[in-house]
């Protein structure tokens, strides 16, 4: 029984001596929302803030440094929509908020900063991003909703003519 209580005493001190643990995460969201993707780093002298996503090329879809965000390099896809949720990473959050999710945002997006004083790059999270469409909204849908009675008439219309010429 004592082992294992230094065991656990030892894995807690461990983390406890550690700056930040890496964390992976799955998330899913519906079409349109805007989503959080959790990314916390040691709040102490943060240079360079990048999220990837390493399945695009290009695959930065944010780079913040130097207080500015750097769009050059950034993918297409994401201009505009993407955002710190505290510019001013407080307590260390360097959370990425993507706004209106489609389903091609979809995929892997990893959180890295470049720290001043260790004058490193250092992986901070990982997060799978799964975009579904809100329920009842099967995709195809029209803006209303009304795929099924747009479509569904003309067919019944089609088995009441059908019926009528076999009669």
């Amino acid at each position: 029984m004592a082992g294992r209580g230094t065991s656990v005493c030892l894995t807690l001190v461990s983390f406890a001596v550690l700056p930040f643990v890496s964390a992976d995460q799955n998330i899913t969201t519906t079409t349109g929302e805007m989503v959080s993707l959790p990314c916390r780093a040691p709040n102490n002298k943060i240079r360079v803030i990048e999220w990837r996503r390493p399945d695009l090329k290009p695959e930065l879809v944010l780079v913040y440094r130097g207080g500015r965000f750097v769009v050059g390099d950034q993918h297409p896809s994401f201009k505009n929509r993407v955002d710190l949720q505290e510019r001013q990473m407080k307590d260390g959050n360097v959370s990425l908020m993507l706004k209106n999710v489609t389903n091609s945002d979809d995929g892997t997006y990893k959180c890295r900063v470049f720290m001043e004083e260790a004058h490193s790059w250092e992986h901070i999270s990982s997060i799978t991003l799964s975009v579904v469409d809100p329920p009842g909204q099967p995709g195809g849908h029209t803006e209303d909703g009304s795929v099924g009675l747009k479509v569904g008439l003309p067919v019944f219309g089609l088995l009441v003519v059908a019926v009528a010429i076999v009669f």
